[in-house]
């Protein structure tokens, strides 16, 4: 038979695989991932409608088989992929007989390896590791991926995924690109539990709340943090405050290099200037995992209440402008837009905005005042309103750890500080 030979997209193929073994993946409630080496060529020639079929028995076989909750499909090939090279597929620690598995290799898969030219191996320590021989669809296109943009180097990434096999693979996957990545608490920690030098945070869907969505907002005012969710694609989106995207299992490094041009498309090529504010701070641990643990729950809150009381009372005693020209018009100089035309926004956003603040409170409508808090702090900031900023950022925290009982005194603050900032807008514009 002819030897098939197509220029193919192998994240392609692993992502038709990924939904072909999706029913009887969610049967047994297996994960599947993928590990794939930075040797891996983006595009291949080859036949790739019987590399699916291969892979797609294998998978099946494995997923009926084992008990196993999770299954790891490793990607390999030669550090220098010249012309023609094997690609390596394994899979590891999957507890089934290995007789079964050499029955299963050499009926079911004889056929389809033959027609792609490949082999079996059974000499290594690996369940089931199949090499299968593909082309380079470029002679001397070693760097299978390239980044549009010199924005778009450099960047560090805190990556906190439970799941030891996928946080690896995706670890490997950002290296790839010569991106610095800390994965886990004990990374974060040793960086003294800092976001400030992190441009990426990626954290699993199911450690996310929308709590923790707001207090990453307030920090993104400080800091040019992009927060992605690590999600199953099953999951349904919703309006999220804070998340830039969403990075979806299974994870390639396809994927991964789309999420960084999505990420970093429009920055230009200067690097922003980073706030070294102690608010960058947070522990993560206790925060993101606060829900699993009560009692650590409870000396979060203690701590957090102690934290809002030093800061409000620093601030009682902040001599802090009621309205910064020099800032604004820094903050708005790579908007295209004028200093003058952000006070009239402001002005238009927030006119009598104090009668509706009071409202919300009153009805301890904790939603919509997250959402007005977080709009106040991220308009004040950018017009050089420093004192409102800084009652805006008070606020945040109060709600962002449901401290509503501190919520009362605020709405007469507002209206004070309010009415302050409007009379030094309408000054402002007057001198125009």
């Amino acid at each position: 038979m002819h030897k098939i030979e197509k220029l193919f997209d192998i994240n392609i193929v692993l992502m038709t695989l990924f939904s072909s073994v999706e029913t009887i993946r969610e049967e047994k409630n297996i994960e599947l991932i993928y590990d794939m080496e930075a040797t891996i060529p983006r595009e291949l020639r080859g036949d790739p409608d019987v590399l699916l079929r291969v892979l797609n028995k294998v998978l099946t076989f494995v997923c009926q088989n084992t008990d196993e909750k999770e299954i790891v499909l490793s990607l390999d090939a030669p550090e220098d992929f010249l012309y023609e090279e094997f690609i390596s597929f394994t899979i590891n620690d999957i507890h089934i007989e290995k007789e079964k598995i050499r029955q299963f290799l050499e009926t079911d898969l004889h056929d389809a390896i033959e027609i792609l030219e490949g082999e079996i191996v059974y000499e290594d320590d690996a369940d089931i590791h199949i090499n299968l021989p593909f082309k380079i669809s470029e002679l001397g296109h070693r760097r299978h991926y390239r980044l549009p943009d010199i924005s778009m180097l450099g960047k560090k990434v805190l990556l906190i995924c439970e799941n030891e096999a996928i946080a690896h693979s995706i670890e490997k996957m950002f290296k790839y690109f010569l991106y610095d990545v800390d994965v886990g608490f004990d990374a974060f920690k040793a960086q003294g539990n800092d976001l400030t030098p992190y441009d990426i945070l990626i954290v699993d869907d199911h450690l996310n709340t929308e709590e923790f969505e707001h207090l990453i907002a307030r920090i993104q005012q400080n800091i040019p943090l992009k927060y992605v969710l690590l999600q199953d694609a099953h999951i349904t989106e919703r309006k999220m405050i804070s998340v830039s995207t969403n990075l979806i299992k299974p994870v390639t490094e396809e994927s991964v290099y789309e999420l960084i041009i999505s990420l970093f498309k429009i920055q230009t090529a200067s690097r922003e200037v980073r706030s070294h504010s102690k608010i960058n701070t947070i522990d993560l641990e206790k925060y993101l995992q606060s829900n699993k643990d009560s009692e650590k729950s409870e000396e979060q809150s203690s701590a957090v209440q102690e934290s809002l009381e030093a800061m409000i009372e620093k601030r009682r005693g902040m001599d802090l402008p009621i309205l910064d020209r020099t800032i604004g018009e820094a903050n708005i100089k790579h908007t295209g837009l004028t200093y003058a035309h952000e006070l009239k926004t402001f002005l238009d956003t927030f006119d009598r905005s104090d009668l509706y603040f009071r409202e919300i409170v009153n009805q301890r409508s904790i939603n919509k005042i997250k959402e007005f808090c977080i709009d106040l702090e991220r308009q004040a900031k950018l017009i050089g309103a420093e004192s409102m900023f800084k009652l805006a950022e008070t606020l945040s925290l109060i709600f962002v750890y449901d401290k509503l009982d501190m919520l009362p005194i605020y709405p007469g603050k507002y209206h004070i500080e309010l009415q302050k900032l409007t009379e030094a807008i309408k000054k402002e514009l007057q001198l125009k």
